[in-house]
């Protein structure tokens, strides 16, 4: 029966990170009604769950491996071109809109996702399919009622802002490995969003109601980690005065986020994948473990698969780290996002700083959308919140994006970041010595620097 069927990929790949991820698809696409389905480089159908099977031929079949055009397209033959083959093109590919040329039609696939090796070679794909000529594999709801092939792209996710294709995928990635307790792993560039992805995933997850603990890995020393995960009993160390509780048992039932994961040590990796294995912690110093259920989400803005090459990260851990990996791509990537984004973040800023809403002119708009912004969307959120509270009026225009008197480049607004941070400076500086009655010993003091940086600024800021 189709159930049997299941199980077949269990033992299909030799590869252990294969294995874990294809085990982790299991998991998360067994109940739902949504299409998923795994295929190797032959499109051999290696894991479909029983929402894929459900009205094929094969349904109630017990026959052996199937060719994905036979099991869902009803075809003894290959389809003409697949443009689900790009995934296999390169790890570089993150995944491949199948509604987009070729035959994807045929078959109703939407979606397709490289599942790579431990060696970080493309060994199979996880394919998304359409529920139905109308039909968001991931959302029903979310569809253009006029269209008979295409989903209505979606401009936000919870807190995710974005229409570009890159981000309508990892919409419905996240969309998809919310319910499950798999680990996941985010991975992109700083200021990308990625604390922001594991709340997404932590809203949408059955836990949404238990705690969401953050932990930036990279802002502690190992030893002190530790003891802030996992706990550590009275006298375990000096200054242990009493008994903690980690935050992993903070998180009991709910989400742990593990940032910059990559900044562990490989001593502290080997006590975290135990805590994996296990579903136990064990506080520093004591002897008894602690049964916690918590769902590990990780970051890293550096490529583990490097750091496992060089030895300086542990190959079991990132096994079970990246069972299920998402790419969160860089703001130059995705340009045509920055006007929603600019849009969300002035709205914001307006209503945390009292202004009446702003709007931002075309030519600015166009300024800030081929601006490279090398700190990504944190780079975008702050400048935004500079140009609000250091200019005047309801329409932001390119000449309110000023470098010390001079106009934007258009091309290049570092040169304005840098004059909206000082012209912010200027303003706090003046406020401070209207407070002080013009008293600079007193400015400075009021804020905290010395009266030598305060006369500097002066001169710089031409301040009388």
């Amino acid at each position: 029966m189709a159930g049997s069927r299941h199980e077949q990929g269990t033992t299909y790949f030799s590869d252990p990170i294969l294995a874990a991820r294809l085990e982790a698809i299991r998991q998360l696409a067994g109940g739902l009604a949504n299409r998923v389905a795994v295929m190797d480089h032959q499109f051999n159908v290696i894991y479909a769950n029983r929402s894929a099977w459900s009205g094929t031929s094969l349904e109630n079949s017990d026959s052996p491996r199937t060719k994905c055009y036979e099991a869902f397209a009803n075809q003894t033959d290959p389809c003409g071109t697949c443009p689900a083959i790009k995934v296999f093109e390169g790890p570089d590919v993150r995944s491949v809109a199948c509604a987009v040329g070729g035959d994807g039609s045929a078959c109703g696939m939407h979606q397709a996702f490289p599942l790579t090796t431990s060696q970080g070679d493309v060994g199979s794909m996880m394919v998304l399919f359409k529920d139905g000529p109308t039909q968001s594999v991931l959302d029903p709801d979310l569809v253009d009622g006029e269209s008979q092939s295409s989903p209505m792209v979606r401009e936000s996710l919870g807190e995710l802002i974005g229409r570009s294709p890159a981000m309508q995928q990892l919409f419905d990635m996240a969309s998809l490995v919310a319910d499950s307790s798999a680990t996941v792993l985010i991975q992109g560039e700083s200021g990308t969003g990625k604390e922001l992805v594991a709340k997404t995933i932590h809203a949408l997850s059955r836990r949404s109601e238990e705690p969401f603990v953050v932990v930036d890995c990279g802002a502690l020393p190992e030893t002190l980690l530790e003891s802030e995960l996992f706990g550590h009993v009275k006298g375990a160390f000096t200054g242990a005065v009493a008994n903690k509780r980690g935050l992993f048992e903070e998180a009991d039932g709910g989400t742990i986020f593990l940032d910059e994961i990559a900044d562990t040590t490989p001593v502290f990796q080997a006590k975290l994948l135990r805590v994996l294995q296990e579903g136990e912690i064990k506080p520093v110093g004591g002897n008894k473990p602690i049964r916690v259920d918590v769902r590990v989400i990780s970051a890293t803005h550096t490529d583990l698969v490097d750091l496992v090459k060089e030895r300086s990260f542990r190959q079991d851990l990132y096994y079970r780290l990246a069972v299920l990996p998402l790419h969160l791509p860089p703001l130059r990537d995705r340009r045509e996002d920055i006007p929603l984004l600019v849009d969300h973040f002035i709205a914001r800023s307006c209503a945390r700083h009292h202004q009446p809403l702003r709007s931002v002119s075309e030519k600015a708009m166009r300024a800030l959308s081929r601006a490279p912004w090398p700190g990504n969307i944190r780079e975008l959120q702050h400048y935004i919140e500079r140009a609000v509270v250091t200019t005047t009026g309801l329409t932001i225009a390119c000449e309110d994006l000023i470098a010390r008197g001079s106009l934007i480049d258009e091309e290049d607004l570092r040169s304005a970041t840098r004059g909206a941070v000082a012209q912010a400076e200027r303003v706090r500086i003046v406020d401070a010595l209207k407070k002080t009655g013009g008293n600079r010993a007193r400015a400075a003091r009021l804020l905290k620097i010395s009266r030598a940086s305060l006369y500097n600024k002066l001169r710089a800021y031409s301040i009388e």
